[in-house]
Formats: structure tokens, sequence, C-alpha cells
């Protein structure tokens, strides 16, 4: 039986086994299988390959996106533009080892999240946090010829004590890529000065478990439009169960 997998750090929360359970009822019964593997570094990746011979590929979340790159073989141009891997499917034909490829599916995702959002979006995105995710999202943007700005602690356009209320007018989207507010840390959220966000705002967080975080919490009482990331969370698995398919197929 084929197996397909989610590895990152923490797993527990993902939605993903049950997004593929959808996909895997379409398929004749007991064909496919979907786990989640908590490594606590990506130097267990290796030994995980190694000692589950039916896993033909898997997803990869916080903290892997970028950190798995390196431990790859080939790594396909959307993955490279972003500097940050979600998709991985696995060759083992090879003669020596297995042959990993990369791919990122959170681009198309995020995509998809930009067109369920309202009336035109013309103006100027503020990225909360700059790791692999919102690398994705930069891409997304820059397709769409969208100007952006990143805000991080220790790397990005701006760093986060740089942000003021009157400052937050410039921008029309505001993402959280980061983790903050992501089960089961519930009640963390972004440092925005919050006095800044009015009715003029679009809201999109990545994370999509708990449905509402402090995020989209605060956002929706301000009078913002707010998006979860259940939209691209299910956009971006579908385009990677395409891509194990599509491998497992032509092996």
């Amino acid at each position: 039986m084929p197996l397909l997998g989610l590895i990152g750090n923490p797993v527990s929360h993902s939605g993903s086994p049950a997004i593929y359970s959808n996909f895997f009822a379409d398929e004749p019964a007991g064909i496919w299988d979907y786990q989640l593997f908590h490594l606590n570094s990506i130097a267990e990746l290796q030994s995980l390959i190694e000692s589950r011979q039916d896993l033909i590929g898997f997803n990869v979340t916080i903290p892997y996106k970028t950190a798995i790159i390196p431990l790859l073989d080939n790594l396909k141009s959307e993955a490279e533009l972003c500097n940050a891997v979600n998709t991985v499917t696995i060759d083992r034909k090879g003669i020596h080892k297995p042959i990993l490829t990369g791919y990122n599916t959170d681009v198309g995702g995020f995509a998809e999240m930009l067109n369920s959002c309202p009336g035109m979006l013309n103006g100027k995105v503020l990225i909360l946090g700059t790791g692999g995710s919102s690398n994705a999202v930069a891409a997304a943007l820059s397709v769409k010829k969208m100007n952006f700005v990143k805000v991080g602690r220790k790397s990005g356009d701006l760093n986060w004590n740089d942000l003021t209320a009157d400052m937050l007018s410039d921008f029309q989207i505001i993402v959280n890529t980061t983790p903050l507010g992501m089960f089961p840390a519930v009640n963390d959220c972004p440092p925005l000065p919050w006095e800044g966000i009015g009715p003029g705002h679009i809201l999109l967080d990545l994370v999509y478990n708990p449905a509402e975080t402090q995020f989209i919490q605060r956002g929706r009482e301000k009078g913002a439009f707010t998006l979860n990331g259940q939209i691209m969370l299910q956009q971006q698995a579908a385009l990677s169960w395409q891509i194990f398919k599509n491998n497992y197929i032509n092996q």
C-alpha cells in the first residue's frame, strides 16, 4: 500500500489526514494511506525514509520547509523560486538511494485564497513573517504584480518594532504567515498596532487550526474582512495529491 504523510514539528494539529481521506475515497478501497510524522529535527528524515519503504511522498510543514532543501536531489521551479518546499516525492528506483524531488504548492494555494477576497485587490500587502510560507505568499503576489513588504524579527523589510498604526493605512491586505495563534498556542497573536486596523483592511491568516485565531478575531472586531487558511490548505493539498498520484503512476 503506498503511504503518504506529513513531516513537521508539531503535526498533531494538522487537517491533512482528513483532506487526503476524502481524496482516497475516490480511489479503490485500501490502496492509499496517510500518516503524520513528528520529527524532532530534519536530520531524522533519512531514518524515516529508510524505515518506511512504503512511503512514496510527503508534505512538509513548519519548521522544515526551507531546512529540507539541502536533502533533496531535485527542486522544481516554484520551490526554487520560493526557497521553500511543502511537497516531496520519493522515487525508489534510484541505483544507490531514493531520489527526492521538492515542489511548492503553497503558491497555488495562496493564489486561490486571494481569489476568495472581495473587491479589487490593488493595494500593498504586508506579509507577517519571513519563513518558507512567506516566500510562497510573495511568489503568488509577484505573479499578480502586487507589491508587498515583509515584517520579521531578524530579517525582512521591516522589524516588528517598526510598525505603527499610521503605517498600516498604507496596506490593503495583511497576511499572517507565522505560526502565531496556531493550536495549541491559540492565545498567541502577531504584535500589530491594532488601533490601525479598520474596515478597509483584508486580513488573511495561513493558520487554519483553530478556525478563528486571535489575529482573525481582532481583525473582525475592527471591521476588517478576514479569512483563515482553510481554503489555502484545501487547494495546496489538491495540487499535492495530483503530484503524488502522477508520480506513483509513472514509477
